[in-house]
Protein backbone atom coordinates (compact mmCIF):
# COMPACT_ATOMS: atom_id res chain seq x y z
CA UNK A 1 0.00 0.00 0.00
CA UNK A 2 0.93 4.04 -0.47
CA UNK A 3 2.67 5.76 2.34
CA UNK A 4 0.67 9.05 3.60
CA UNK A 5 3.11 11.84 3.04
CA UNK A 6 0.17 14.57 3.74
CA UNK A 7 -3.33 14.18 3.76
CA UNK A 8 -3.35 14.88 0.23
CA UNK A 9 -0.17 13.08 -0.69
CA UNK A 10 1.08 9.44 -0.92
CA UNK A 11 4.07 7.58 -1.93
CA UNK A 12 3.30 5.16 -4.35
CA UNK A 13 6.78 3.57 -5.26
CA UNK A 14 8.66 0.71 -5.18
CA UNK A 15 12.09 -0.29 -3.02
CA UNK A 16 14.55 -2.01 -4.81
CA UNK A 17 16.53 -3.56 -2.18
CA UNK A 18 18.38 -5.94 -4.59
CA UNK A 19 19.48 -3.54 -7.33
CA UNK A 20 23.27 -3.90 -7.71
CA UNK A 21 23.28 -2.23 -11.33
CA UNK A 22 22.07 0.84 -13.18
CA UNK A 23 22.07 2.69 -16.52
CA UNK A 24 23.17 -0.80 -17.89
CA UNK A 25 26.63 -1.79 -16.27
CA UNK A 26 27.05 1.97 -16.16
CA UNK A 27 26.05 2.11 -12.44
CA UNK A 28 27.02 0.64 -9.25
CA UNK A 29 24.39 0.78 -6.89
CA UNK A 30 25.43 -0.68 -3.67
CA UNK A 31 23.00 0.44 -1.46
CA UNK A 32 20.11 -0.35 -4.29
CA UNK A 33 17.39 1.93 -5.18
CA UNK A 34 13.77 2.89 -5.38
CA UNK A 35 11.46 4.43 -8.02
CA UNK A 36 9.56 7.26 -6.42
CA UNK A 37 5.96 7.47 -7.75
CA UNK A 38 3.39 9.77 -6.04
CA UNK A 39 -0.73 9.97 -6.02
CA UNK A 40 -2.09 13.18 -5.23
CA UNK A 41 -5.93 13.68 -4.07
CA UNK A 42 -7.18 17.02 -4.36
CA UNK A 43 -10.45 17.44 -6.05
CA UNK A 44 -8.85 15.88 -9.53
CA UNK A 45 -6.33 13.07 -8.70
CA UNK A 46 -3.22 13.23 -9.85
CA UNK A 47 -0.83 10.42 -10.27
CA UNK A 48 3.39 11.69 -10.70
CA UNK A 49 5.73 9.42 -12.27
CA UNK A 50 5.84 5.86 -12.73
CA UNK A 51 8.58 3.07 -11.64
CA UNK A 52 10.64 0.55 -13.60
CA UNK A 53 9.65 -1.55 -16.01
CA UNK A 54 10.10 -4.83 -14.34
CA UNK A 55 8.07 -4.21 -11.64
CA UNK A 56 5.17 -2.90 -13.98
CA UNK A 57 2.44 -5.29 -12.70
CA UNK A 58 3.33 -5.15 -9.39
CA UNK A 59 3.14 -1.00 -9.41
CA UNK A 60 -0.42 -1.38 -10.88
CA UNK A 61 -1.93 -4.21 -9.02
CA UNK A 62 -0.54 -2.34 -5.80
CA UNK A 63 -1.82 1.18 -7.51
CA UNK A 64 -5.30 -0.41 -7.84
CA UNK A 65 -5.44 -1.49 -4.23
CA UNK A 66 -4.73 2.39 -3.38
CA UNK A 67 -7.28 3.98 -5.99
CA UNK A 68 -9.86 2.81 -8.48
CA UNK A 69 -7.56 3.81 -11.75
CA UNK A 70 -10.65 5.33 -13.52
CA UNK A 71 -10.31 7.92 -10.84
CA UNK A 72 -7.03 9.21 -11.84
CA UNK A 73 -7.96 12.43 -13.29
CA UNK A 74 -3.94 13.06 -14.79
CA UNK A 75 -0.94 11.48 -15.16
CA UNK A 76 2.68 13.60 -14.99
CA UNK A 77 5.34 12.25 -16.37
CA UNK A 78 8.50 14.84 -15.25
CA UNK A 79 11.00 12.98 -17.01
CA UNK A 80 10.41 9.59 -19.22
CA UNK A 81 13.75 7.40 -19.16
CA UNK A 82 12.24 3.82 -18.48
CA UNK A 83 13.04 3.75 -14.27
CA UNK A 84 10.25 6.38 -14.57
CA UNK A 85 7.94 5.77 -17.45
CA UNK A 86 8.44 1.70 -17.34
CA UNK A 87 5.15 1.27 -15.98
CA UNK A 88 3.32 3.57 -18.22
CA UNK A 89 2.21 0.67 -20.87
CA UNK A 90 0.60 -1.65 -18.20
CA UNK A 91 -0.62 1.48 -16.64
CA UNK A 92 -2.37 2.81 -19.87
CA UNK A 93 -3.62 -0.71 -20.56
CA UNK A 94 -5.64 0.03 -17.84
CA UNK A 95 -6.78 3.53 -18.23
CA UNK A 96 -5.94 4.52 -22.26
CA UNK A 97 -7.37 8.12 -22.36
CA UNK A 98 -6.10 9.92 -19.07
CA UNK A 99 -4.38 12.70 -20.31
CA UNK A 100 -0.25 12.28 -19.73
CA UNK A 101 1.15 16.08 -19.03
CA UNK A 102 4.45 16.19 -19.81
CA UNK A 103 7.18 18.32 -22.08
CA UNK A 104 7.52 18.23 -25.61
CA UNK A 105 10.70 16.63 -25.46
CA UNK A 106 8.57 14.39 -23.00
CA UNK A 107 5.93 13.44 -25.80
CA UNK A 108 9.36 12.20 -27.98
CA UNK A 109 11.02 10.10 -25.84
CA UNK A 110 7.50 8.70 -24.56
CA UNK A 111 6.88 7.54 -28.08
CA UNK A 112 10.13 6.71 -28.87
CA UNK A 113 9.92 3.86 -26.47
CA UNK A 114 6.86 2.77 -26.14
CA UNK A 115 5.54 3.53 -29.98
CA UNK A 116 2.36 4.55 -28.54
CA UNK A 117 -0.64 7.72 -29.75
CA UNK A 118 -1.62 8.41 -25.84
CA UNK A 119 -3.22 11.30 -24.68
CA UNK A 120 -0.45 13.48 -24.41
CA UNK A 121 -0.61 17.52 -23.22
CA UNK A 122 2.62 19.68 -23.81
CA UNK A 123 3.57 22.01 -20.64
CA UNK A 124 6.08 24.16 -20.31
CA UNK A 125 7.82 26.26 -17.58
CA UNK A 126 5.19 28.32 -16.02
CA UNK A 127 2.29 26.18 -17.35
CA UNK A 128 -0.41 25.45 -14.06
CA UNK A 129 -3.30 22.49 -13.51
CA UNK A 130 -5.82 23.95 -11.32
CA UNK A 131 -6.80 20.44 -9.23
CA UNK A 132 -8.90 22.07 -6.48
CA UNK A 133 -7.27 23.37 -3.57
CA UNK A 134 -3.90 23.22 -4.68
CA UNK A 135 -2.24 23.71 -8.26
CA UNK A 136 0.61 22.09 -9.97
CA UNK A 137 2.98 24.86 -11.36
CA UNK A 138 5.34 22.99 -14.25
CA UNK A 139 9.37 24.34 -14.42
CA UNK A 140 11.23 22.86 -16.97
CA UNK A 141 14.47 21.41 -16.86
CA UNK A 142 16.27 20.26 -19.44
CA UNK A 143 19.02 18.18 -19.43
CA UNK A 144 18.77 17.80 -15.75
CA UNK A 145 19.55 15.10 -16.66
CA UNK A 146 17.92 14.36 -20.01
CA UNK A 147 16.30 16.77 -23.16
CA UNK A 148 12.54 16.32 -21.46
CA UNK A 149 13.34 16.82 -17.51
CA UNK A 150 11.06 18.63 -15.86
CA UNK A 151 9.65 19.56 -12.13
CA UNK A 152 6.34 19.87 -10.73
CA UNK A 153 5.51 22.44 -7.91
CA UNK A 154 2.43 21.67 -5.72
CA UNK A 155 0.59 25.14 -4.05
CA UNK A 156 -0.50 24.49 -0.56
CA UNK A 157 1.56 21.66 0.37
CA UNK A 158 4.81 23.20 -0.79
CA UNK A 159 6.09 20.17 -2.17
CA UNK A 160 9.14 20.23 -5.34
CA UNK A 161 8.76 16.86 -7.26
CA UNK A 162 11.88 16.93 -7.93
CA UNK A 163 12.08 13.59 -10.26
CA UNK A 164 16.46 13.09 -10.94
CA UNK A 165 17.38 16.27 -9.10
CA UNK A 166 18.23 15.93 -5.48
CA UNK A 167 17.89 12.54 -5.36
CA UNK A 168 20.04 9.37 -4.61
CA UNK A 169 20.31 5.69 -5.78
CA UNK A 170 19.53 4.60 -2.18
CA UNK A 171 17.07 1.56 -0.82
CA UNK A 172 15.00 2.61 2.55
CA UNK A 173 11.80 1.91 3.90
CA UNK A 174 12.22 5.61 6.03
CA UNK A 175 11.37 7.31 3.46
CA UNK A 176 12.88 10.59 5.05
CA UNK A 177 16.23 12.23 4.87
CA UNK A 178 15.90 12.35 9.02
CA UNK A 179 14.89 9.11 9.22
CA UNK A 180 17.95 7.42 7.58
CA UNK A 181 22.23 7.38 8.01
CA UNK A 182 22.99 10.80 6.88
CA UNK A 183 26.80 10.04 6.36
CA UNK A 184 25.05 6.80 3.93
CA UNK A 185 22.86 9.65 2.48
CA UNK A 186 25.28 12.35 1.43
CA UNK A 187 27.72 9.54 0.14
CA UNK A 188 25.17 8.37 -2.14
CA UNK A 189 23.96 11.69 -3.12
CA UNK A 190 27.33 13.12 -3.80
CA UNK A 191 28.28 10.38 -5.98
CA UNK A 192 24.77 10.50 -7.71
CA UNK A 193 25.92 14.01 -8.99
CA UNK A 194 29.13 13.11 -9.62
CA UNK A 195 28.49 10.78 -11.61
CA UNK A 196 25.40 11.75 -13.34
CA UNK A 197 24.71 15.46 -13.43
CA UNK A 198 28.55 16.50 -13.45
CA UNK A 199 28.75 17.85 -17.38
CA UNK A 200 25.30 19.14 -16.80
CA UNK A 201 26.90 21.40 -13.40
CA UNK A 202 26.67 24.85 -15.68
CA UNK A 203 22.86 23.90 -16.29
CA UNK A 204 21.91 22.75 -12.59
CA UNK A 205 23.30 26.16 -11.37
CA UNK A 206 20.88 27.75 -13.87
CA UNK A 207 18.52 26.41 -12.79
CA UNK A 208 18.77 26.41 -9.41
CA UNK A 209 18.65 30.13 -8.88
CA UNK A 210 16.03 30.42 -11.50
CA UNK A 211 13.75 28.27 -8.81
CA UNK A 212 15.18 29.96 -6.49
CA UNK A 213 14.16 33.45 -7.44
CA UNK A 214 10.63 32.01 -7.69
CA UNK A 215 10.61 32.58 -3.48
CA UNK A 216 8.36 29.36 -3.45
CA UNK A 217 8.34 28.46 0.22
CA UNK A 218 9.08 24.43 -0.10
CA UNK A 219 8.26 22.52 3.04
CA UNK A 220 9.66 18.94 0.97
CA UNK A 221 11.62 18.04 -2.09
CA UNK A 222 9.89 14.59 -3.71
CA UNK A 223 12.64 12.57 -5.66
CA UNK A 224 12.33 10.28 -8.16
CA UNK A 225 15.17 8.30 -6.53
CA UNK A 226 16.17 7.61 -2.64
CA UNK A 227 14.99 9.78 0.06
CA UNK A 228 12.47 12.50 0.39
CA UNK A 229 13.79 15.54 1.70
CA UNK A 230 11.42 16.82 4.48
CA UNK A 231 13.97 17.56 7.29
CA UNK A 232 15.58 21.08 6.04
CA UNK A 233 15.24 20.46 2.46
CA UNK A 234 16.92 23.48 1.74
CA UNK A 235 20.29 21.07 2.72
CA UNK A 236 20.37 19.63 -0.47
CA UNK A 237 19.85 22.59 -2.65
CA UNK A 238 22.76 24.08 -1.37
CA UNK A 239 24.76 20.80 -1.57
CA UNK A 240 24.23 20.69 -5.45
CA UNK A 241 24.70 24.68 -5.91
CA UNK A 242 28.39 23.68 -3.64
CA UNK A 243 29.05 20.89 -5.95
CA UNK A 244 27.75 22.70 -9.75
CA UNK A 245 30.79 25.00 -8.64
CA UNK A 246 33.94 23.40 -10.03
CA UNK A 247 34.08 21.27 -6.76
CA UNK A 248 36.95 20.33 -4.92
CA UNK A 249 38.05 19.57 -1.31
CA UNK A 250 41.82 19.07 -0.17
CA UNK A 251 42.14 15.71 -1.79
CA UNK A 252 44.54 14.37 -4.50
CA UNK A 253 43.57 10.97 -6.16
CA UNK A 254 45.98 8.66 -7.79
CA UNK A 255 44.40 6.68 -10.26
CA UNK A 256 46.85 3.63 -11.81
CA UNK A 257 46.76 0.04 -13.21
CA UNK A 258 49.41 -1.87 -12.76
CA UNK A 259 50.78 -5.65 -13.98
CA UNK A 260 53.64 -6.74 -11.64
CA UNK A 261 52.89 -4.18 -9.37
CA UNK A 262 55.47 -1.49 -10.29
CA UNK A 263 53.29 1.31 -11.15
CA UNK A 264 51.70 0.33 -7.85
CA UNK A 265 55.00 1.26 -6.17
CA UNK A 266 55.66 3.92 -7.97
CA UNK A 267 51.85 5.55 -7.09
CA UNK A 268 52.52 4.84 -3.49
CA UNK A 269 55.69 6.60 -3.57
CA UNK A 270 54.16 9.55 -5.12
CA UNK A 271 51.91 9.47 -2.40
CA UNK A 272 54.37 9.74 -0.13
CA UNK A 273 56.05 12.59 -1.32
CA UNK A 274 52.87 14.31 -1.68
CA UNK A 275 52.35 13.71 2.23
CA UNK A 276 55.61 14.88 3.15
CA UNK A 277 55.41 17.95 0.77
CA UNK A 278 51.68 18.82 2.49
CA UNK A 279 50.16 16.58 5.26
CA UNK A 280 46.55 18.59 5.35
CA UNK A 281 46.08 17.04 1.61
CA UNK A 282 43.90 13.65 1.96
CA UNK A 283 45.84 11.69 -0.80
CA UNK A 284 43.91 8.45 -1.30
CA UNK A 285 44.83 5.84 -3.87
CA UNK A 286 42.39 3.90 -6.23
CA UNK A 287 43.47 0.30 -8.48
CA UNK A 288 41.19 0.96 -11.93
CA UNK A 289 41.02 -2.53 -12.18
CA UNK A 290 39.88 -3.52 -8.75
CA UNK A 291 38.03 -0.35 -7.44
CA UNK A 292 34.22 0.46 -8.48
CA UNK A 293 34.14 3.01 -11.30
CA UNK A 294 31.29 5.19 -10.24
CA UNK A 295 33.32 5.12 -6.43
CA UNK A 296 36.65 6.43 -8.52
CA UNK A 297 35.02 8.82 -10.68
CA UNK A 298 33.15 10.20 -6.94
CA UNK A 299 36.88 10.47 -5.68
CA UNK A 300 37.79 12.40 -8.61
CA UNK A 301 35.16 14.66 -8.17
CA UNK A 302 35.98 15.19 -5.01
CA UNK A 303 39.99 15.63 -5.67
CA UNK A 304 41.80 19.08 -6.60
CA UNK A 305 43.67 17.13 -8.62
CA UNK A 306 44.61 13.77 -9.74
CA UNK A 307 47.41 11.50 -11.11
CA UNK A 308 46.85 8.72 -13.75
CA UNK A 309 49.22 5.63 -13.67
CA UNK A 310 49.54 2.82 -16.13
CA UNK A 311 51.89 0.39 -17.24
CA UNK A 312 52.73 0.14 -20.77
CA UNK A 313 51.32 -3.01 -23.10
CA UNK A 314 51.04 -2.89 -26.46
CA UNK A 315 52.46 0.61 -27.09
CA UNK A 316 49.21 1.73 -25.30
CA UNK A 317 47.47 2.05 -22.06
CA UNK A 318 45.52 -0.49 -19.44
CA UNK A 319 42.35 -1.69 -19.93
CA UNK A 320 40.91 -0.26 -17.37
CA UNK A 321 42.78 3.29 -17.52
CA UNK A 322 41.38 4.14 -20.97
CA UNK A 323 37.80 3.11 -19.67
CA UNK A 324 38.05 5.56 -16.62
CA UNK A 325 39.68 8.36 -18.73
CA UNK A 326 36.42 7.84 -21.21
CA UNK A 327 34.25 8.44 -18.19
CA UNK A 328 36.30 11.43 -16.94
CA UNK A 329 36.15 13.17 -19.74
CA UNK A 330 32.50 12.66 -20.76
CA UNK A 331 31.68 14.61 -17.57
CA UNK A 332 33.42 18.04 -18.34
CA UNK A 333 35.46 18.27 -15.10
CA UNK A 334 36.73 21.60 -14.10
CA UNK A 335 39.39 23.14 -12.27
CA UNK A 336 41.57 20.36 -11.44
CA UNK A 337 45.19 19.62 -12.02
CA UNK A 338 46.70 16.20 -13.18
CA UNK A 339 49.99 14.35 -14.23
CA UNK A 340 50.87 11.15 -15.37
CA UNK A 341 53.06 7.92 -14.54
CA UNK A 342 53.97 4.87 -15.14
CA UNK A 343 56.44 1.71 -15.88
CA UNK A 344 57.61 -0.20 -18.80
CA UNK A 345 59.78 -2.05 -19.84
CA UNK A 346 60.54 -1.53 -23.66
CA UNK A 347 58.20 0.73 -25.62
CA UNK A 348 57.14 3.26 -23.04
CA UNK A 349 53.95 4.75 -24.43
CA UNK A 350 51.70 4.96 -21.37
CA UNK A 351 52.47 8.30 -19.75
CA UNK A 352 52.54 10.25 -23.23
CA UNK A 353 49.31 9.28 -23.80
CA UNK A 354 48.34 9.42 -20.62
CA UNK A 355 49.05 13.05 -20.35
CA UNK A 356 47.24 13.47 -23.58
CA UNK A 357 43.81 11.92 -22.61
CA UNK A 358 44.43 14.24 -19.16
CA UNK A 359 44.33 17.21 -20.98
CA UNK A 360 41.44 16.20 -23.63
CA UNK A 361 39.51 15.37 -20.87
CA UNK A 362 39.84 19.23 -19.10
CA UNK A 363 42.36 18.64 -16.44
CA UNK A 364 45.19 21.29 -16.08
CA UNK A 365 48.22 18.99 -16.52
CA UNK A 366 51.32 20.58 -14.39
CA UNK A 367 54.30 18.57 -15.89
CA UNK A 368 55.04 16.04 -18.74
CA UNK A 369 54.71 13.32 -16.19
CA UNK A 370 57.05 10.32 -14.85
CA UNK A 371 57.75 7.49 -16.27
CA UNK A 372 60.58 4.75 -14.79
CA UNK A 373 61.78 1.87 -16.60
CA UNK A 374 61.21 -1.75 -15.05
CA UNK A 375 60.89 -2.05 -11.31
CA UNK A 376 61.78 0.50 -9.49
CA UNK A 377 64.82 0.84 -7.53
CA UNK A 378 65.90 2.85 -4.55
CA UNK A 379 66.76 5.69 -6.54
CA UNK A 380 63.78 5.33 -8.47
CA UNK A 381 61.63 5.74 -5.63
CA UNK A 382 63.08 8.43 -4.62
CA UNK A 383 62.50 10.05 -7.86
CA UNK A 384 58.65 9.06 -7.47
CA UNK A 385 58.87 10.79 -3.85
CA UNK A 386 60.27 14.15 -5.40
CA UNK A 387 57.89 13.49 -8.04
CA UNK A 388 54.80 13.87 -5.62
CA UNK A 389 56.84 16.60 -4.10
CA UNK A 390 56.72 18.93 -6.57
CA UNK A 391 53.43 17.85 -7.92
CA UNK A 392 51.70 19.04 -4.21
CA UNK A 393 53.68 22.12 -4.91
CA UNK A 394 52.44 23.10 -8.40
CA UNK A 395 48.58 22.53 -6.42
Amino acid sequence: MGKKLTDKVSWVGKTDWELVKFHGDEYSTHRGSSYNSYLIRDQKTVLIDTVWQPYDKEFVTRLKQEIDLKKIDYIIMNHNEIDHSGALPELMREIPDTPIYCTANGVKIIKGHYHQEWNFVTVKTGDSLDIGESKLVFVEAPMLHWPDSMMTYMTGENILFSNDAFGQHYATESLYNDAVDEAELFAEALKYYANILTPFSPLVMKKIKEVLALNLPVDMICTSHGVIWKDNPAQIIESYLKWADNYQENQVTLVYDTMWNSTRKMAEAIAEGIRHADSSITVKLMNAAKEDKNDIITEVFRSKAILAGSSTINNGLLFSMGGILEMMKGLKLKNKKAAAFGSYGWSGESVKQLTKALGEGGFEVVNDGLRLLWVPDEEGLASCVEFGKQFAGAL
